[in-house]
């Protein structure tokens, strides 16, 4: 797994190619906002994990009940995902081998060479992304930073988006992986293609072809990338959020702050969306409209820096309460015509699709695919056996069928239809008929079990969010204004309850810590994870006598909260009591190994250079003085990077051995690489970044064009990608010399269809795979593969210049070479393929003579004059 993290890391570095720095940062202890999302993920994963084991263990019994196929169950160590968390063995042996491979790219990798590459792994506390996020910011409010840094961050959150463009920083990048829906899984109990385990029927696989050992492989493929440019975003954000006559002075930058804003109603990690507000039936271009029409009302933006302006907010938000409730009645209709669409292309394709299908030599064929028309052997035989399959088929798709003394089945008398025979998919109860009047009222009772006439109550829950709303903002434009605070709920309020916001307070409390690694793996983990934990602390989750049992239910519910599938509803967890939780950890610290104290303490980022880096030898002067205070990073040495440097205990340090914790790589013998610990710049509590573009940074060109701005409005109608080819592509078309070609160059006595079949023809284009030809097999010439690239200009042989070509025991490979032999100085069997000779030495003078055959008797065109350019002496 580790090499495999190794080689993933390196694909996207030759892709990327840094310059300057490489900035590796790995999820820490998350601030407690975000536990509760991980919280419920982890629980979630648990459950799913021993359900689906559990349903596959009974369908598997049922299938072989039956009577049915299936291959001998394997039992493997199953990896559990859990362990991808802040303080376990799994992440602190991670941290190690990324530092052993730091080293030895810097070592032998020449694209690292005046890299500079800054670690921060599971130990410093902090999301990935923000830890980089907070890099950033630093380094700009430096006097040495370059405002025209080119950056590219990778990862495939969408809230990575949100964040690059709230740097303000021009020049911004996203890499993420391409997300291709649907593809094809082998089912978990017969390892074949095309259905699922709740589907499987344990029939035996059909032999596929010839070689059928690859029949269900599937072909393998690199994980392919795709680029997001922020330039071309704010390109379209600045078309669509420029406004003409406002009262205050137009601000682009202040604009597109307010625009990440109002995007977290729609949802993020910290805080449940709006009911009112889902992404997909068009909520961001909802509130675009509303804050456009707002706007000249509010007299100003809605934020300024990461701080919010509560007034302003409320004016936006009860605008989108005055038409809730027309939202909520369009999203019924909306549904009842998606599923009355849905069932009539169920019924459909029931009609349409054909009783029976032939199987076997009668099965039918792919145009073009077929080789030679085969003849039937054994006719009857394979009708009975087509029946009997059909047969089974039908008896297994239909148990309840009775059959005769014989063994006949029986009509049906009566049998009343399951209902998941049905064309209707059961749908999950509704109690809130948001479409309905009274939909708050019904809303507040069944999701907070409180009355909605609660006035107090609904005050303090929209003030939770409004305070959520305040954290997020500052979380992404300034850092963690508090690690302790959460929004206390599962749900959210409505748009139409945000009245007297302006008064509400947004403060947090200062001074706040981040937990311990392992104290948050007791608030994150299920007990079904606890082996990640020392053994005293694990009792804590499952010993019935536990101060904190409660914390770990081994069964909740999940309340779909409207939707369709279990992993979009809302798992309804207690929350964990903070006090509660440290109180009974306090009983189990001194259990803790000294290992185990070190994986719980909180870590910082570390900083690498090779030997020929320029702040090299600086580092080095810090070992050897051993002076123990940290000192400034000299900018100058390090493209404008600032911050501290503070000698490491695990450094990696030149001439020193650097041990591979993977024992399948080698240690690093002649190691030349450092590192040594390293503190960002540190500012007052107080200071505030501004979220504005720096001095001297320089707008990247434009990239849209007026009509790329008219295609993506679409008349008014939601956009959608364009699968396949584009609509504006002319056909290709062959004219009349290409068919002339063809004729010349295919067999002019064939006799059945299928000449013109797309696969490659054994032999043809220097394939490796290519086999010798057998007897009555026919070949297209390779045309250009004896000319070399200089003599390429000079065009092929003419056909009818070329020697006759025989192998032994074989046919002539082309339907041409009956004609008269004619003067040629190529070898015999030139186009034989890997059957024949291919690999006689020859002089220099006979390539030359041979590139010149073109020209040969019955050519009188003049030959071209010798050029110098190209010398084969």
């Amino acid at each position: 797994m580790m090499v495999a993290i190794f080689e993933y890391i390196d694909r996207i570095f030759n892709i990327v190619r840094p310059r300057r720095l490489l900035y590796m940062a790995i999820d820490g202890v998350a601030p407690r906002a975000k536990m509760n999302q991980q919280r419920s993920r982890r629980f979630r994963a648990s459950k799913e994990g021993m359900e689906a084991a559990e349903e596959k263990q009974k369908i598997r019994q049922e299938i072989l009940a039956k009577g049915g196929i299936l291959p001998p169950e394997e039992v493997k160590e199953r990896f559990d995902s859990n362990c991808i968390t802040p303080g376990t063995e799994f992440m602190d042996n991670l941290a190690k081998c990324l530092r052993y491979y730091i080293a030895d790219r810097l070592n032998n990798d020449p694209g690292w060479k005046n890299l500079t590459v800054i670690l921060s792994d599971a130990s410093a506390p902090g999301e990935g992304e923000h830890k980089i996020m907070d890099y950033i910011r630093r380094q700009r409010a430096q006097p040495n930073h370059d405002p025209n840094t080119h950056h590219c961050l990778c990862g495939a959150d969408a809230d990575l988006i949100m964040l690059g463009l709230a740097t303000h920083e021009p020049h911004f990048t996203i890499i993420r992986e391409e997300f291709k829906p649907n593809k094809p899984k082998p089912c978990a109990l017969c390892n074949q293609m095309g259905h699922e385990v709740k589907d499987c029927q344990g029939l035996p696989r059909e032999k596929q072809g010839k070689h059928d050992q690859f029949a269900d492989s599937l072909p393998a493929s690199e994980q392919e990338f795709i680029f997001i440019r922020l330039c071309v975003l704010r390109e379209y954000l600045e078309r669509e959020l420029t406004m003409a006559s406002l009262p205050f002075t137009f601000d682009f930058e202040r604009s597109v702050d307010d625009w990440v804003f109002m995007c977290f109603f729609v949802g993020n990690d910290f805080l449940p969306h709006l009911p009112s507000l889902e992404i997909r039936e068009g909520a961001i271009d909802r509130l675009v409209n509303i804050y456009k029409n707002v706007v000249h009302k509010t007299g100003g933006y809605l934020t300024e820096s990461g701080f919010v302006n509560l007034q302003r907010v409320q004016m936006i938000m009860l605008a989108v309460g005055e038409v809730e409730d027309s939202i909520f009645k369009k999203r019924k209709d909306d549904d009842d015509n998606f599923k009355r669409r849905q069932k009539e292309k169920k019924k459909r394709m029931k009609r349409d699709h054909p009783s029976f299908i032939p199987g076997g030599q009668f099965s039918p064929q792919a145009l073009g695919n077929r080789t030679s028309p085969q003849a039937i052997s054994n006719p009857r035989q394979t009708a009975f056996e087509m029946r009997m399959h059909d047969r089974q088929n039908s008896m297994m798709q239909s148990p309840n069928t009775s059959l005769n003394s014989d063994g006949s089945p029986s009509p049906a008398r009566g049998i009343k239809r399951k209902p998941e025979d049905s064309d209707s998919e059961p749908e999950p109860e509704d109690n809130i008929r948001l479409w309905e009047s009274g939909w708050k009222q019904r809303y507040y009772k069944n999701k907070f079990d409180v009355d909605a006439s609660d006035e107090k109550f609904r005050r303090k829950v929209v003030q939770s969010y409004v305070e959520g709303l305040c954290w997020v903002l500052r979380y992404y434009y300034q850092g963690c204004a508090s690690w302790n605070w959460y929004y206390p709920f599962h749900y959210a309020p409505f748009a139409s309850d945000f009245e007297g916001i302006a008064d509400m307070p947004s403060d947090f409390e200062k001074g706040s810590k981040p937990f311990k690694p392992l104290e948050q793996l007791m608030g994150v983990f299920p007990a079904a994870s606890g082996n990640f934990l020392p053994p005293t602390w694990r009792k804590l989750m499952t010993d019935p006598e536990s101060s904190i049992i409660d914390f770990y239910p081994e069964d909740f519910a999940i309340d779909l909260n409207g939707k369709k599938y279990a992993w979009q509803g809302v798992a309804l967890l207690p929350f964990v009591d903070e006090r509660r939780l440290r109180a009974a950890l306090e009983e189990v610290y001194p259990d803790l190994t000294p290992e185990e104290n070190r994986r719980n303490s909180l870590g910082g980022d570390v900083l690498f250079v090779g030997k020929h880096h320029p702040l090299c030898d600086f580092i080095v002067e810090q070992y050897k003085s051993k002076n123990t205070e940290p000192v400034d990073l000299p900018p100058e040495l390090c493209y404008g990077i600032q911050g501290k440097l503070t000698l490491n205990e695990n450094a990696v340090l030149p001439d020193k051995t650097v041990e591979s914790p993977v024992p399948m790589l080698r240690d690093l013998t002649q190691n030349s690489a450092v590192s040594i610990s390293f503190k960002d710049p540190q500012f007052d509590e107080d200071f505030i970044f501004k979220a504005t573009v720096l001095p001297g940074a320089k707008k990247p060109p434009p990239v849209l064009k007026p009509g790329d701005w008219e295609k993506t409005n679409n008349d008014g109608r939601p956009w959608r990608p364009q699968l396949g080819f584009n609509r504006d592509r002319k056909p290709v078309h062959l004219d009349q010399s290409a068919f002339r070609t063809l004729g010349h160059a295919m067999p002019r006595e064939r006799g059945m269809p299928g000449m013109y079949a797309n696969a490659v023809p054994l032999g043809a284009y220097g394939s490796p795979y290519a086999r010798p030809l057998m007897s009555g097999q026919q070949q297209i010439p390779k045309l250009l593969s004896n000319l070399r690239p200089q003599e390429s200009w000079r065009g092929p042989t003419p056909l009818f210049q070329q020697a006759p070509q025989r192998s032994a025991g074989a046919a002539p490979l082309l339907a041409w070479n009956r004609m008269l032999p004619a003067q040629s100085q190529y070898p015999p069997g030139q186009y034989q393929g890997l059957g024949g000779p291919m690999n006689y030495p020859q002089r220099p003078e006979d390539r030359m003579d041979r590139g010149r055959q073109a020209y040969g008797p019955g050519r009188p065109y003049l030959l071209p004059p010798p050029s110098g350019r190209y010398s084969w002496n």
